[in-house]
């Protein structure tokens, strides 16, 4: 299994709208990428709660059975398509990718 985790801190505005509308924006996009391809076994996505430290403002985490499923992901239409409105929104992107028994 692959755990993939990835952290996005937005701008406070971009594309017309504050950094809570397109955090909003930016999790509804990601959960629907949820399932789109075969072999995904976990995908979360959440977004900063007041009232707790954060340094980030969304974030993923996800399980893929395989390195192959997570590349199908990565690289799957819908996936790609909302990557310029992740980069037209983010400040900040940290990821972490790694292998669990």
């Amino acid at each position: 299994m692959i755990k993939h985790i990835v952290m996005w801190q937005l701008k406070e505005h971009a594309e017309g709208a504050d950094k809570s509308t397109n955090a909003a924006k930016l999790k509804s996009l990601l959960d629907a990428c949820a399932n789109i391809v075969p072999g995904t076994l976990a995908f979360e996505v959440a977004l900063a709660e007041p009232g707790y430290e954060c340094t980030y403002d969304v974030v993923l985490y996800s399980v893929f059975e395989s390195a192959a499923a997570l590349d199908a992901y990565q690289n799957h239409p819908q996936h790609v398509a909302l990557k310029p409105f992740v980069a037209a929104v983010r400040s900040e992107r940290q990821c972490m990718d790694y292998h669990v028994a």
